[in-house]
C-alpha cells in the first residue's frame, strides 16, 4: 500500500476515528478543525454507545401526529416559527421516509453502523490512555406503564430483528433496580451489551493527543476551499495557508454542509438543535444510562454529573439557546427523578448534522480523492469508532463487507 498524506476536516469523534485509523494503516495524517478537538457536537451528546439505536425517527405515523407534536408545550420537540419557510423542503423529504419500508431499509444499514458500537470503540481504544473512558453497561428504557412500553412496539419489533432483546422489569422491581424512579415509573425494558462514555470532549481530547503522539498532525484552521483543479483533490485551502494532500475526509458534522457546496453538492442536512443539562453533584444518580421515554431524554451518570440530553427544536444555526426547550427538560427530569438534587447546572445547545433520509454519508465523492463522514444526526458517538474504521479502509484499498450505496455521499445529487 502507497503511503499517502490525508486530511481529515472536523475534530469530532469521527474525524479523530477516522485520523487514528489511517495512521495506523501506515498514512501520514493531518487533522484540521477551527476549534478545539471534541468541542462540537461531541462534546454535548448523551455519551451513551446505544447499539440499538438503529430505528430512525421517522417510523410509520409520524406524518399525523407531527402537527400534534410541535403543538403540545409538553411534547419535546420545538420550532422556531420564523424558520419555517427555510426548513419546509428539508421537512417534506425528511417526512416522504415515514413508511414501513423506507422505516427497515434505513434500520437494516444503521445498523452496520451502531449494531457493535462498544467492540468498535474498545478496538479503536485498545492498550490506549483513552480506554479508561469507555464504561460497559446495561441500557434502560423507562416508561411509565405497560401500556407506554406497548405504543413502542412497532420500534421494538424492529430492535428485536437487529438481535436486541430486552428484559422487562415491572412494578415496585423497578425502584429495586433503579432507586431514582419515582412512583410514576413502573416499567424498565433492560437491553444488555451496551456502554457509554464518561466524558466525551476528554475521550476525543485524548484520541487527537495519541494521533499526535503517533507522529500525527492536529491544526487548528478554519476550512474555506479545496483544490480540485485536476479533478482530483491536491490541497485544502485554510485560513492558516494552504496544505497539500493526496486525499482528504471531510467530517465536520453540521457544517460539512457548506463544504460539500465547494465540490458541487447540495445536501439536503439541517441542524437538528439539540440540548443537555448537566446536574453537577447529584445527591442520586442512576446506576445505568437510561432513555425516559415519556420525556425523549436520556440520563447518562458521567464523570462531571448527571447529564440529561434530549429535546429537538429546528430552527438553524442561530447560537442564542431558546427558553422553552431546556424548561420541559428540567420539569420532565424533576419529575421523572424527584429526589435527586443537585450542586449546580450546566446547560448546553449544540448541532446534530440530520440529512433527510437519516443516513450518514460515508464514501468517496466521484473520483475526487475526498471522502465523507458525516451526518449521523443522532449516533455520531455510537457510530463514530466504526464509521473511522470504514473511512480508513475505503482509504487503504481494503475491502469492506457492506454494501455502502446507502452511504453514498452523492446520493442525492
Amino acid at each position: 500500500m502507497k503511503t499517502e498524506h490525508i486530511i481529515i476536516v472536523g475534530a469530532g469523534i469521527v474525524g479523530a476515528a477516522s485520523a487514528l485509523w489511517l495512521k495506523r494503516a501506515g498514512h501520514e495524517v493531518t487533522l484540521i478543525d477551527k476549534g478545539a478537538p471534541g468541542m462540537g457536537a461531541s462534546y454535548g451528546n448523551g455519551c451513551l454507545l446505544a447499539s440499538c439505536a438503529m430505528v430512525p425517527v421517522t417510523t410509520p405515523g409520524l406524518i399525523p401526529k407531527g402537527p400534534k407534536y410541535l403543538l403540545d408545550p409538553k411534547f419535546p420537540l420545538f420550532m422556531r416559527w420564523g424558520y419555517t419557510s427555510k426548513l419546509l423542503p428539508w421537512l417534506m423529504k425528511y417526512l416522504s421516509h415515514a413508511n414501513d419500508s423506507d422505516t427497515r431499509r434505513i434500520a437494516k444499514s444503521l445498523t452496520h453502523i451502531v449494531g457493535d458500537s462498544v467492540e468498535q470503540h474498545q478496538a479503536l481504544t485498545a492498550d490506549t490512555p483513552a480506554a479508561k473512558w469507555i464504561k460497559e453497561t446495561d441500557y434502560n428504557f423507562a416508561y411509565k406503564d405497560r401500556a407506554a412500553f406497548e405504543q413502542d412496539a412497532y420500534v421494538w419489533e424492529l430492535r428485536r430483528e437487529a438481535g436486541f432483546i430486552p428484559d422487562i422489569i415491572e412494578g415496585a422491581a423497578v425502584q429495586e433496580h433503579e432507586p431514582i424512579l419515582g412512583k410514576n415509573t413502573s416499567l424498565l425494558a433492560v437491553n444488555k451489551n451496551h456502554g457509554f462514555i464518561l466524558n466525551p470532549a476528554n475521550y476525543v481530547k485524548d484520541l487527537v493527543k495519541l494521533l499526535v503522539e503517533m507522529g500525527g498532525t492536529f491544526i487548528q484552521a478554519e476550512v474555506k476551499d479545496f483544490d480540485l483543479s485536476g479533478g482530483r483533490i491536491s490541497a485544502v485551502e485554510t485560513d492558516q495557508g494552504r496544505f497539500d494532500c493526496d486525499k482528504a475526509v471531510i467530517s465536520a458534522g453540521i457544517w460539512s454542509k457548506p463544504l460539500m457546496q465547494k465540490l458541487g453538492l447540495k445536501v439536503p442536512m439541517e441542524a437538528e438543535r439539540g440540548y443537555h443539562i448537566l446536574f453537577k453533584s447529584p445527591s442520586i444518580t442512576p446506576r445505568y444510562p437510561m432513555m425516559v421515554a415519556a420525556g425523549k431524554f436520556v440520563a447518562t451518570p458521567m464523570d462531571q454529573g448527571l447529564r440529561c440530553a434530549g429535546v429537538v427544536e429546528f430552527g438553524g444555526l442561530d447560537e442564542t439557546p431558546s427558553k422553552a426547550p431546556l424548561a420541559l427538560l428540567r420539569r420532565t427530569v424533576a419529575e421523572t427523578f424527584p429526589q435527586m438534587q443537585a450542586v449546580e447546572e450546566e446547560e448546553w445547545l449544540g448541532f446534530r448534522p440530520a440529512p433527510t433520509d437519516s443516513l450518514p454519508l460515508i464514501g468517496e465523492v466521484a473520483t475526487s480523492g475526498v471522502f465523507t463522514a458525516f451526518g449521523h444526526q443522532h449516533i455520531g458517538l455510537t457510530g463514530g469508532a466504526k464509521t473511522g474504521r470504514m473511512v480508513a479502509d475505503l482509504i487503504s484499498g481494503r475491502p469492506i463487507n457492506l454494501d455502502m450505496r446507502p452511504f453514498a455521499p452523492d446520493r442525492f445529487a
